[in-house]
């Protein structure tokens, strides 16, 4: 498949109610922080950020194109907030499978739909996933503690469950979904206490926020298309 192919199929298969969701996930992004005066490149990193995971919820390669600029931007926004355990995630491992991500979603492109093939994990894989999920948590809070980092067992927490559910995401099952959801939620409470205590990232504070109802809609999308497989 050649290069215009590839382009050309990420462009094709959109429902309406898909375009609008990711021209409303941008706008609730960039329009307030720009008028609360937010730097040009947190409203980048929000778009980005915002784009991307629309992108990946459709099943598109080019969630991965957005997905790493949007990291790069978001470790150097964290690292001025002091959120160490993010910097860490987004550089020495988000940034790099985003790679290996872009080669397991293209190996496994349905071709009729332009969108990745979907999966679902067995009640074994979601176990193990929970246990190590805990134990990492606590060891990883440890480590961050020793830092001095803000909040450590929360940032830990979020670190850790961001780590499984990207390896998840490239294996393209469902779960990913609740996992993100979680981290969501987490990672929302974390920014907004950054913002209630003097900080100024409000662009980051919704990209998040826009996250988590996009994990939501996802997941139901998602569990729709595995359950007519299934079936």
């Amino acid at each position: 498949m050649s290069f215009s192919d590839i382009v050309k199929n990420e462009f094709s298969g959109w429902r309406t109610w898909e375009l609008i969701w990711m021209a409303v996930a941008c706008t609730a992004i960039v329009i307030p922080s720009y008028i609360a005066g937010n730097t040009p490149l947190r409203l980048v990193c929000g778009a980005c950020g915002a784009i991307s995971v629309v992108l990946t919820g459709k099943g598109k390669l080019s969630c991965y194109l957005f997905g790493t600029a949007q990291r790069l931007i978001y470790a150097y926004i964290a690292f001025g907030a002091m959120f160490y355990g993010e910097v860490m995630l987004n550089l020495l491992y988000f940034f790099p499978l985003e790679f290996y991500g872009v080669y397991e979603w293209y190996k496994n492109m349905d071709f009729s739909t332009h969108e990745v093939k979907k999966r679902r994990m067995s009640a074994r894989q979601r176990w193990i996933v929970a246990i190590v999920v805990v134990v990492a948590t606590v060891l990883y809070g440890l480590f961050l503690k020793y830092l001095n980092g803000k909040l450590p067992y929360v940032d830990s927490l979020s670190t850790v469950v961001s780590v499984v559910a990207m390896l998840v995401t490239i294996k393209m099952y469902m779960e990913q979904w609740l996992l993100w959801m979680f981290i969501n939620i987490v990672t929302v409470g974390m920014w907004a206490y950054d913002l209630y205590n003097g900080g100024q990232n409000i662009a980051v504070l919704l990209m998040w926020s826009v996250y988590l109802v996009n994990s939501i809609i996802m997941f139901f999308r998602w569990r729709r298309e595995t359950s007519a497989q299934l079936s």
